[in-house]
């Protein structure tokens, strides 16, 4: 597995359980470097969830850093990693980037913390359990909705979006399919601002994989972060509030200018996903319920404790989502 982070939420996380499709490997703009081993999948993944955030990261890899992982890494804005280990290839690629500061550390895998951590803010010692919570097939136990069915890949990705909440700034909201992240709302002082915050980023995301963008046709030596922020112009609706020079500066990346999506074809785009919806604390509300519809998500795992419970089963049940309580919290700040 691999975080692709920066400050004290990840921008992306991801898991090598599934291989990247070919539409995919254009997504993360790894196409040219394919096949690749699980770990670069894993970040290649990571990474790709939300280009925008990612760059600049610090990125943490769960296994040795390979030469395929490094390759990745050697040409995207990258502050740092952090691996078990780095096979000899990766290392001499990391240790040439950025002329030689990039920052590359080797972590302990047996190191374990103290179970307690102390903080400082202005004086007022603060102490408190670490935050460690114990993530696994448990949180599947309790089913309240009526549409019971979780296959194999519903459950590995409410498993990755649970386990990126309890790394991500509270109050969050993680959308994830296919083994990764593909919206994360952080930080935000409202339920559903987060739901909407993760849903944009889930549609943006999904938006990315449209024939209209994987056609879009590039000017020769158009840099990766110039091309991420014009499909990120593109797929958000921004393009549509341009004033005249962003609109021309946005154009003259293009050999030919793309198709306009309109809305009835995102609708319709956006219709065919099932994605799972993870939060770190109960919905208060339905909105959220309605919100996640419109990005196709079809399971959601949260705790329960609303007493809006009800009404949010009951407006899953009429969507026909699968809806997992558990009674475990994920606060981090």
């Amino acid at each position: 597995s691999t975080q692709s982070t920066w400050d004290v939420s990840p921008a992306g996380a991801a898991v090598a359980a599934v291989p990247l499709s070919q539409e995919e490997l254009q997504v993360c703009m790894v196409e040219d470097l394919a096949p690749l081993t699980p770990i670069a999948t894993a970040y290649a993944r990571a990474r790709g969830a939300d280009r925008m955030s990612s760059f600049g990261d610090f990125v943490a890899l769960s296994d040795e850093c390979d030469v395929k992982c490094a390759q990745i890494l050697a040409r995207e804005v990258s502050d740092g990693i952090i691996a078990p280990s780095f096979s000899e290839e990766a290392l001499a690629l990391l240790a040439a980037k950025k002329g030689g500061k990039y920052c590359v550390l080797q972590m302990d895998p047996t190191f374990r913390p103290d179970r307690m951590e102390h903080r400082q803010v202005f004086g007022l010692h603060l102490e408190q359990p670490r935050n460690c919570p114990e993530i696994g097939d448990n949180m599947f136990a309790n089913v309240v909705s009526q549409t019971k069915e979780l296959p194999a890949s519903a459950r590995l990705d409410l498993l990755v979006g649970t386990i990126t909440l309890a790394y991500t700034q509270s109050n969050s909201v993680c959308y994830s399919h296919r083994g990764q992240v593909v919206g994360l709302g952080a930080g935000q002082q409202s339920r559903i601002h987060c739901t909407r915050l993760a849903g944009d980023k889930a549609d943006n995301w999904r938006l990315r994989h449209h024939p209209y963008v994987l056609g879009m046709q590039w000017k020769k030596g158009v840099k990766r972060a110039t091309k991420s922020n014009a499909i990120d112009l593109y797929v958000s609706g921004e393009l549509e509030h341009a004033s005249a020079t962003e609109r021309r500066e946005w154009e003259d990346a293009f050999d030919k200018l793309p198709i306009f999506l309109s809305a009835e074809e995102r609708k319709v785009f956006l219709a065919q996903s099932c994605i799972a919806l993870c939060s770190d604390a109960f919905f208060p509300f339905a909105d959220n319920i309605h919100r996640a519809k419109r990005s196709g998500v079809g399971y959601i795992m949260a705790p329960g404790g609303s007493q809006q419970d009800q009404q949010i089963i009951t407006t899953a049940d009429e969507y026909k989502m699968v809806v997992c309580h558990t009674t475990t919290r994920l606060f981090h700040h």
